[in-house]
């Protein structure tokens, strides 16, 4: 705990607004009858998966077996994984995480991702759970009819070990009809098969106020939505102020009038600019511009002269929240009284 500033680049979340993001998003699933999963990958924090189930989510989202084994060790026992998991040491992590919580689910979009699976829990207490993931327009992951995702439903209903779950999607931003339109036409082919589809997740924090609405989509997963971003601020999800996460950096030089350098580059900020320019919003500098990152330092372009000086301190919300978290061993919470409290970022770099 420290009651003064730490060092830079610093990575600052204010746990008040995070909080309330985190009660306004499951407001509205609530509303619009979805189960709300979200996922961590975004915070990565134990403490704030448990705050999202406490606020009513049914369960979190992960993205590899690495972050599956921080959450279980944390006791969330309602886990799903939206990555295809091949490999025999993969497979052998999977199973023993699997036994460690209450209910847990994986997603498979090939025959021989489901045929790995059903290898690998033939011989285990109960079944695992899998879910067929659809791409529906992302051109990502994912069989690309739904005819191909009743097919591969009927296969995982058949495979001893495991258990269908139901259909997952990761849509294209604005993809909304057809995520309706797919996961439809793939339900009633599953359902004519005798087979039950309980599930239908759908998810992406930059719709995330779209959805619900008589949706044939049962769950919904979102992450960015706990921090906010200058990407969710762009695109009308958010305002600024509903940004929890900051980048904390000092002015180490100010070769000319016009220009100022910072001590947080691609490690601190990422380079990610997911179709904006540049690479982060200065809070109260609305016009200077972080134009450009090497690994160690921002150069920033300002509409007037001296407006920053050598060991000024700035606060900047970066382009892409999830990205900058996984670059930080350790966050710092700021409560409601202004202190700032460290926290180890429990799954970071867990990438397998």
């Amino acid at each position: 705990m420290t009651a003064h500033a730490p060092e830079t680049p610093a990575l600052v979340i204010d746990e008040r607004v995070a909080l309330a993001n985190i009660a306004r998003f499951q407001a509205h699933c609530d509303a619009a009858g979805l189960a709300l999963r979200p996922h961590i990958k975004t915070h990565k924090l134990p403490l704030f998966a448990r705050a999202q189930i406490a606020a009513g989510a049914c369960g979190i989202t992960v993205q590899k077996i690495g972050e599956a084994e921080v959450m279980a060790d944390a006791g969330i026992d309602d886990i799903l994984l939206t990555y295809n998991i091949l490999g025999v040491d993969k497979l052998a992590r999977l199973a023993a995480v699997a036994r460690r919580v209450e209910r847990f689910a994986v997603v498979a979009d090939s025959a021989a991702t489901v045929d790995g699976l059903g290898a690998a829990f033939a011989r285990e207490d109960r079944p695992l759970t899998v879910l067929v993931e659809c791409d529906t327009g992302a051109g990502r992951c994912g069989v690309q009819t739904p005819e191909a995702a009743a097919g591969l439903a009927a296969r995982i209903d058949t495979t001893d070990g495991l258990a269908f779950g139901g259909l997952m999607t990761y849509p294209a931003p604005g993809g909304q009809s057809a995520v309706e339109t797919f996961m439809r036409d793939a339900k009633a082919l599953i359902e004519q098969a005798g087979i039950a589809c309980p599930t239908i997740t759908s998810g992406g924090s930059p719709d995330m106020w779209k959805s619900g609405g008589g949706t044939v989509v049962t769950e919904y997963r979102a992450g960015t939505y706990i921090y906010n971003d200058r990407s969710l601020v762009a695109g009308g999800a958010c305002a600024l102020d509903d940004c929890a996460l900051t980048v904390e950096a000092t002015v180490v030089s100010t070769p000319t009038p016009a220009r100022a350098i910072l001590d947080a580059g691609s490690k601190a900020l990422s380079s990610d600019l997911l179709g904006l320019t540049g690479h982060g919003t200065i809070l109260g500098h609305p016009d200077a511009a972080v134009v450009a990152l090497s690994e160690e330092h921002a150069i920033v372009h300002t509409a007037g002269e001296n407006e920053f000086a050598i060991g000024q301190r700035v606060a900047i919300v970066p382009n892409h929240a999830c990205v900058v978290t996984n670059l930080f061993d350790f966050a710092w919470l700021k409560g409601e009284d202004g202190v700032l409290r460290r926290t180890d970022i429990a799954a970071r770099g867990k990438l397998t």
